[in-house]
């Protein structure tokens, strides 16, 4: 078995400023560190229970497929904030079938980040036993 002890997703975007400017301004990410000096440096990023790092450079935007899954206490709220700061909101917050509470959002290339929020009495707010 693997023993994981810290994750963090890394993010290689076109443009780096861009992409920082997205995740720390327009989503309001708290800084974890910084690393490098120049248009290419890194910024980590805390993301709950894990990180992001959003460093380098890429010439193509990242996999089609990749999407990033951000709990917030309040999607209505994050939805206000996120349009008020200019996100790209490509889908209004909603309830799904199974319970969650989702918003769709886009970062300068593409990525799309699903802010959820989890309502009383989904089981996912089950723990048994507390």
């Amino acid at each position: 078995m693997v023993h994981v002890l810290s994750s963090r997703v890394l993010l290689r975007p076109t443009d780096p400023e861009r992409s920082r400017a997205f995740y720390g301004e327009t989503l309001g990410l708290a800084v974890h560190r910084e690393f490098g000096t120049g248009p290419d440096r890194g910024t980590v990023y805390f993301l709950g229970g894990g990180f992001l790092e959003v460093a380098g450079r890429s010439d193509t935007p990242p996999a089609p497929g990749l999407q990033l899954w951000l709990q917030v206490a309040d999607v209505q709220a994050a939805h206000r904030e996120l349009l008020a700061r200019g996100a790209r909101v490509v889908r209004e917050p909603r309830q799904e079938p199974w319970g969650l509470i989702e918003m769709w959002v886009e970062d300068p290339d593409g990525v799309r980040l699903c802010m959820v929020e989890v309502p009383e009495g989904h089981p996912l707010r089950y723990r048994p036993g507390i």
